[in-house]
């Protein structure tokens, strides 16, 4: 990756379980299609998920008791 590269890291939000429990169920459903995106993308252009301990896609909902 170039130095000015955006990674996981700079993209990804990472909700408190306090914090998720406000959220309302547009808000949790946005959140996540917005992190599968990202995910797919990122495996798109060749990211090494493996590399960055990346949760799944499926571990975003259920990491929230979902």
């Amino acid at each position: 990756m170039t130095e000015n590269a955006v990674t996981y890291d700079d993209v990804r939000v990472n909700f408190t379980p306090d914090e998720w429990a406000i959220l309302d169920p547009f808000q949790k459903n946005l959140y996540k299609e917005v992190m599968l995106d990202t995910y797919k993308n990122l495996t798109d252009i060749g990211y090494n998920l493996k590399d960055h301990n990346i949760e799944e896609p499926d571990q975003i909902s259920t990491q929230h008791g979902r």
